[in-house]
């Protein structure tokens, strides 16, 4: 099997490259901003409330493995949320946001070796990029894995060759998926954490848009793990309050795996990470054990899925999403889409080559645009009416 030749560079930011493109034209229209996965729902009231009324907490460190409210917090969630009971003392940490967390595990856990080689960390293709800088920042092979529509736009991990997987000493998966909205089963999950017990590494579950889907709440890694079996230290998930919650600017997220996973890691956190302040943790306490506002979160979200459904259901290959908040569109040349579109409309959506690499000569996201449906639904639809016509008529 062909492996990428490492880049002498960290690849290129999707948001850089898309300013390159975009910025040096004038829009069509009015800008409506599809870009970003940045939440624009109202988070709850009560927030500020809290952070003032714990105010005093900024005169002192907070605790690196997170105070035992919060945690505590994290793992009632994980409890109503899966069924699964979670040790707060030995199993969680919360996170400055999840990035630190699927960042620093990587530094944590991938073993300098795998089998006397170079260890492999497979992912995704499109990615979060996040998953290929962790790779090469412990020296292992990023290798990125197509995941289309004859994958379900899941990767098929399963296909790659023994000598492959005999390397593999972490997976990325990420389910609910940014970009496409695909939701790995129980059955997908449970084959993909066979598939680790038999070579030996480790899954590292991205769930963090698994609170807005349209009907069925997705199944989780480690819910199918404890279902299973399987051993604690397989499975590592990652959660966060940014979606759920409409909190991107609160950066609380945690992640969660076996006792000595959760050692490891902690040791990392004690030189290289930074906990959220007392009074913001305080505030992420409350959110975490509220579910009030979740529920009104995701009816806003399953009325933009009918929206987007009612203008691009006759595009020809719309994709209705299962879960998350981006629709992946097909056109056939992203960066041509993207720009027409600005030029034309003023609407400003993502390549889908910008959230994908090269794979054996073909850019899976090339053929697609990323939208972002995180507008008022006014704005929104007005937006996905004037996409359809520019691009689909």
């Amino acid at each position: 099997m062909e492996f990428p030749e490492r880049f002498s560079t960290l690849p290129e930011y999707a948001f850089p490259r898309l300013r390159a493109l975009l910025d040096v034209h004038a829009p069509g229209g009015d800008v409506v901003h599809m870009t970003i996965g940045e939440p624009k729902h109202v988070f709850p009231a009560w927030v500020t409330d809290v952070i003032t009324e714990h105010a005093a907490g900024f005169n002192r460190y907070p605790p690196n493995e997170g105070a035992p409210e919060l945690r505590s917090a994290m793992t009632d969630w994980i409890q109503r949320r899966y069924g699964v009971a979670v040790d707060p003392e030995t199993e969680i940490m919360p996170l400055n946001g999840t990035r630190e967390g699927l960042y620093n595990a990587a530094m944590a856990l991938c073993p300098e070796t795998k089998n006397s080689a170079q260890p492999i960390v497979l992912a995704p293709n499109p990615f979060y990029q996040v998953y290929m800088v962790a790779a090469y920042s412990v020296a292992a092979m990023p290798l990125l894995i197509p995941a289309t529509s004859a994958t379900g736009h899941l990767p098929d991990f399963a296909s790659l060759p023994a000598d492959v997987l005999n390397r593999t000493a972490i997976a990325y998966l990420c389910s609910p998926a940014n970009p496409q909205g695909a939701v790995a089963s129980k059955a997908y999950w449970a084959d993909l954490i066979r598939l680790a017990e038999t070579y030996d590494f480790k899954i590292f579950a991205d769930e963090c848009y698994c609170e807005i889907y349209r009907d069925t709440p997705p199944p989780g890694a480690l819910e199918v793990a404890r279902e299973m079996g399987a051993d604690p230290e397989r499975v590592v998930i990652f959660h966060s309050l940014s979606k759920r919650s409409n909190l991107p600017g609160l950066r609380s997220g945690f992640i969660a795996s076996g006792p000595e996973n959760m050692r490891r890691i902690r040791q990392l956190r004690t030189y290289a990470g930074t906990p959220l302040p007392l009074p913001l943790q305080m505030a992420a306490a409350r959110v975490w054990a509220d579910e009030a506002h979740v529920e009104e979160n995701r009816t806003l979200y399953q009325d933009k899925y009918k929206i987007a459904d009612e203008i691009l259901g006759q595009a020809q290959g719309y994709m209705p999403p299962e879960a998350g908040f981006f629709l992946w569109l097909p056109v056939e040349d992203g960066e041509e889409a993207a720009l027409r579109l600005w030029q034309e409309t003023g609407v400003r959506v993502l390549p889908g080559a910008y959230l994908a690499q090269d794979y054996q000569g073909q850019n899976p996201g090339k053929g697609f645009i990323r939208v972002a449906m995180v507008a008022p639904k006014e704005d929104m639809g007005n937006a996905l009416t004037q996409l359809r016509d520019c691009l689909y008529r």
